[in-house]
C-alpha cells in the first residue's frame, strides 16, 4: 500500500499518541509496528500498540462529530470511549483517537456475538438521546451508496436494485425526515416461519418507535470489539452514524440479510431473541417482527446491492454468490402486488 501525506501523517500521530507517557528526548526505534487498518476515500484508520487513530469522511463536520464522540464519552458500557472528547484537523480531515479492541474474527461466524450486540443495541436504543445529537445518518449513507451507483457504468443489475429503492418511501432515501410510518408487507420471497403471519396483517397500521431514539446507525459484526483486549466485554464502535433516529435501522442489517438467506434462522433467532429480552424497543416483545422492520430491511438490501455493483464494476468482475443473492432480492421486491406498491412510495 502507497502511503499517502494523510496516511503518513496519521501514522505518526497514532504513534505519538500511544507513547505519550514514554516519550524520551532521543528518538528511539520503536517495536511496537504500525498497522493500517483501513485506508479509504471515507475513512483512514491506523493503529498503533494500544491506540488507534481514526480520519473521519471530508464531509464530517465538527459539531456534529463532538457531539457524536461526547455521547461515547458518557456511555462506556455500551459504546468504545474515546481517548480524547474533542477531534483534531489533520491535512483538513477531522481525526480522533481511540484505545484498540480486539475485533470479531471474520474466520470463526459460529463465535459471532449475536445475543451481545443485540443486547448493546437494546441498552443503548433505550437510552435517553443527549440534546443536540444530529440525525442518526443510515437513510442518509444509503441515499450516498444509491448516488454511487447512479454515477457507475450501468450494469444488468442497476435496473432492478434502482426500482427497489424507488419503493421506499422518503424517509427511508433520505428525502424526508424520519417519521412514524405503516408497517408494510414483508420482503417478498420470504420462506421463513413468520410469511404467514406478516403477510396476513400486511394491510394493518403499525406505528414505529419514537423517531428521537438514540440511535448507531451502521450495525453490523465489524462494528463491535472486545475492550480492554483481548477479553474484555464487548462495545460498540464507530460513532460517525450516531444520532437520533428510528431504531429499526439498528436491526435491518441482519434482518435483511436473514431475508436474502444469507444469516441462519437460528442466528436470526438469536439476535432478536437477545434483543427482546434486554427490551428493546425496536420491534413489539413478541409476535412477528416484521411490520416493523421492512422498510429499513429493504433499504439496507437496496444500499447493499448498489455497493457491491459499484465494487464490481470498478474491479471488472461478475457480481460474487453473495452479491447476487442481495441484487435478486431487490428484483423480487418489484413482485408486490399493484395495489400494495403504493405503500412503499408513500
Amino acid at each position: 500500500m502507497t502511503a499517502t501525506p494523510l496516511l503518513s501523517a496519521l501514522t505518526a500521530r497514532a504513534r505519538a499518541k500511544a507513547h505519550t507517557h514514554t516519550r524520551t528526548t532521543t528518538p528511539t526505534p520503536c517495536p511496537c509496528g504500525a498497522e493500517t487498518l483501513t485506508d479509504r476515500p471515507d475513512a483512514t484508520v491506523v493503529r498503533h500498540a494500544d491506540t488507534v487513530a481514526k480520519a473521519h469522511a471530508p464531509d464530517t463536520t465538527p459539531a456534529e462529530l463532538t457531539a457524536r464522540l461526547t455521547t461515547a464519552t458518557h456511555l462506556p458500557g455500551i459504546l468504545l470511549p474515546p481517548l480524547t472528547p474533542t477531534p483534531t484537523d489533520l491535512h483538513g480531515r477531522l481525526v480522533t483517537f481511540w484505545p484498540y479492541g480486539t475485533p470479531v474474527d471474520p474466520e470463526d461466524p459460529d463465535a459471532a456475538p449475536w445475543e451481545d450486540a443485540a443486547t448493546l443495541l437494546a441498552r443503548l436504543h433505550r437510552t435517553p438521546a443527549p440534546p443536540g445529537l444530529p440525525p442518526m445518518r443510515g437513510p442518509a449513507k444509503a441515499a450516498q451508496a444509491i448516488t454511487r451507483l447512479r454515477a457507475t457504468t450501468p450494469q444488468p443489475a442497476t435496473t432492478p436494485v434502482l426500482a427497489a429503492w424507488a419503493t421506499l418511501p422518503p424517509w427511508a432515501r433520505a428525502e424526508a425526515p424520519m417519521r412514524e410510518a405503516p408497517g408494510v408487507h414483508p420482503l417478498p420471497g420470504h420462506t421463513h416461519t413468520h410469511t404467514a403471519t406478516a403477510t396476513a396483517t400486511a394491510t394493518h397500521t403499525h406505528t414505529h418507535p419514537t423517531t428521537t431514539t438514540l440511535c448507531h446507525g451502521d450495525l453490523h459484526l465489524g462494528q463491535l470489539v472486545r475492550h480492554p483486549a483481548p477479553d474484555g466485554p464487548w462495545l460498540l464502535i464507530d460513532v460517525d452514524d450516531l444520532g437520533i433516529g428510528t431504531p429499526t435501522w439498528d436491526l435491518a442489517r441482519p434482518a435483511a440479510w436473514y431475508a436474502c438467506g444469507l444469516l441462519p434462522p437460528d442466528e436470526w433467532t438469536r439476535f432478536l431473541t437477545a434483543y427482546r429480552t434486554a427490551g428493546g424497543p425496536a420491534v413489539p416483545p413478541d409476535g412477528d417482527p416484521w411490520p416493523a422492520l421492512d422498510v429499513a430491511a429493504r433499504a439496507l438490501t437496496v444500499q447493499t446491492a448498489a455497493l457491491a455493483i459499484v465494487k464490481a464494476t470498478a474491479a471488472d468482475r461478475p457480481l460474487d454468490d453473495v452479491q447476487q443473492a442481495v441484487v435478486d432480492a431487490c428484483a423480487r421486491m418489484g413482485s408486490v402486488p399493484p395495489e400494495l406498491a403504493h405503500e412503499y412510495a408513500k
